[in-house]
């Protein structure tokens, strides 16, 4: 008998949307994102606090290349960078969301933490 045949994760629905959102850093930026609307750079290094500017600019760079977020950068000095999210990015609310429910369900001390 043939062993049943599985696609790597990465080749399906699933596998691809964790490759756009996974990681330590990019559900929180996206989060902080939702909240703020725009918010500019260092506010959201402030706002995450442990992440280093090297593993902030390179997550923004990603979801940036993802089309989740928007950049817009004003000729300045200094410069003067807002983020956004996008209209795909904003799509992925209700998942996060989602995530954020289940949170509250399983560990209801932390249920402040979510916005509605």
């Amino acid at each position: 008998m043939e062993k049943p045949k599985f696609e790597p994760l990465s080749d399906t629905p699933f596998g691809y949307t964790l490759s756009l959102i996974s990681g330590k850093w990019k559900m929180v930026i996206l989060y902080l994102l939702a909240e703020h609307e725009i918010i500019r750079y260092n506010e959201l290094q402030r706002k995450i606090g442990s992440i280093t500017y090297k593993m902030l600019s390179s997550q923004l760079k990603e979801l940036e290349s993802s089309g989740l977020i928007n950049r817009k950068e004003y000729p300045m000095i200094p410069p003067k960078v807002e983020y956004s999210l996008t209209k795909r990015g904003e799509s992925l609310l209700p998942i996060l969301d989602e995530m954020c429910s289940w949170g509250t369900k399983e560990k209801p001390e932390l249920a402040l933490l979510c916005t509605e």
